[in-house]
């Protein structure tokens, strides 16, 4: 049975969910999952589990993360992207290097977002984005999320009246690019938009290694996966055994590891005071 984490470079106009699927195709298993999904604009990884490789999405949707992006100055839109209904259209075409990059540095460090209306964040047990295209007004509280680095790639670009610049961020889970197109926008008095996204790393995995879903994917192994995110600890067969039984080992470890014997993956453990309990048990094949 096919096993682990492929790595997809998602192509523009597809959807989390086409990815799925043509991925359960192409590999003929239904078991498939994703740590995160990015909107069908955007471009760039996906991480996806497959077979058993999707007990390890609770452990990579939390990983940072890196996007290139271009940002639309000189009119809001009603999605903050190229794909809602413009504003009012302002001359940005004036706005200097060192405005930019004295607003972007305000957008930087440990800071509060407020999430796009049209994100797919829960309200009242409906999707955000679904109120919206119903219709309904969505103001979303505002999260603590990390930007340890917004940065301008290259020279702003004047289109007319707008200004378009590349820029490169490092980001915790959970920050929305788009927010940040439309803060920037905000705070220079001319409004703002995404035009483009790519993502290009998450944790330590980057788009590099991906492959088009057209292609037959790059698959890191579970065990792979794990080593890149905690500790492996070597147990006996018998300890094996144990853990799959749903016992406790004597066994002290400081954090979450990867328990392994005879260099198999058998399980992701945590500690209980001297002891060890799992709490991800992989099968055999894994």
């Amino acid at each position: 049975m096919v096993s682990g984490i492929a790595l997809i470079d998602k192509q523009q106009g597809f959807t989390s969910h086409d990815v799925v699927a043509k991925l359960r195709k192409l590999l003929g298993t239904k078991k498939i999952g994703h740590a995160g999904t990015l909107d069908p604009m955007a471009t760039g990884l996906l991480l996806m589990g497959v077979g058993a490789g999707t007990k390890l999405m609770q452990f990579l949707s939390g990983l940072d993360k890196t996007y290139l992006a271009t940002i639309r100055l000189g009119a809001s839109s009603s999605t903050d992207d190229a794909q809602g209904e413009l504003g009012d259209i302002h001359d940005a075409s004036q706005v200097s290097r060192g405005q930019l990059e004295a607003e972007i540095l305000k957008l930087t460090g440990n800071i509060e977002q407020v999430p796009s209306s049209v994100s797919a964040i829960k309200v009242d047990g409906k999707r955000a984005y679904d109120l919206v295209r119903a219709g309904e007004e969505v103001v979303l509280k505002s999260r603590k999320v990390t930007v340890s680095r917004f940065e301008i790639v290259g020279e702003p670009l004047v289109v007319e009246k707008f200004l378009d610049i590349n820029v490169e961020v490092d980001c915790s889970s959970g920050t929305y690019i788009r927010a940040l197109a439309r803060d920037l926008g905000e705070a220079l008095g001319v409004g703002g938009h995404l035009t483009a996204l790519r993502r290009t790393r998450i944790g330590s995995f980057e788009v590099s290694n991906a492959r088009e879903i057209t292609q037959e994917p790059t698959l890191v192994t579970n065990l792979e996966v794990l080593k890149t995110l905690m500790p492996e600890v070597a147990i006996s067969q018998q300890q094996e055994i144990d853990l799959r039984h749903g016992k406790r080992l004597a066994l002290e470890i400081p954090e979450a590891s990867c328990a392994t014997a005879n260099g198999r993956l058998v399980a992701v453990i945590e500690p209980v005071g001297s002891e060890a309990k799992s709490s991800v048990v992989f099968p055999e094949e894994a």
